[in-house]
């Protein structure tokens, strides 16, 4: 029973990925419909920012799926279209940005947040100062320890 509800749970998360596209927007031309999704596949949903326009449900997802497939229509070419789109809404649209000086950060700041931390775990460990070993207690300090001992009784 639980292995059926977890297998209806996993294909029900998939369904709206699978349904994305509607089949109102789909090309009559196989060759232009593949270009149309390599090109969906490339491009942010910019309402959901973590699925590319060709799996998010959205309606911009969807205005730009149809903007994308007119412009192959048209006879742009996918650079052109992806051109078109990204000098509309920037960069930003791209899934994977290019690599230029306003992306820098974007591209190189986890290599170093991790070189930071690394640096300063190094600097932790080195500098640290080391544990003195644990010494027995002389007379003195014994006989003072039981007489605070005998006092807390």
């Amino acid at each position: 029973m639980i292995r059926a509800v977890v297998v209806a749970a996993l294909l029900l998360g998939f369904v709206p990925a699978a349904l994305a596209v509607e089949p109102g927007e789909m090309l009559a031309n196989p060759q232009l419909e593949a270009r149309a999704e390599a090109i969906g596949k490339q491009l942010r949903c910019l309402v959901c920012q973590n699925e590319s326009i060709e799996d998010s449900n959205a309606d911009l997802a969807h205005d730009l799926r149809v903007l994308i497939r007119n412009r192959l229509t048209a006879g742009d070419t996918d650079a052109q279209a992806i051109k078109f789109v990204t000098d509309r809404y920037g960069d930003f649209v791209l899934l994977k940005p290019p690599v230029e000086p306003a992306t820098y950060v974007l591209w190189f700041s986890p290599f170093a947040i991790l070189t930071i931390g690394a640096l300063g775990a190094w600097l932790y460990i080195r500098h640290r100062r080391p544990v003195p070993p644990d010494e027995p207690l002389d007379l003195n300090q014994r006989r003072k320890l039981e007489r605070l001992l005998l006092e807390d009784q």
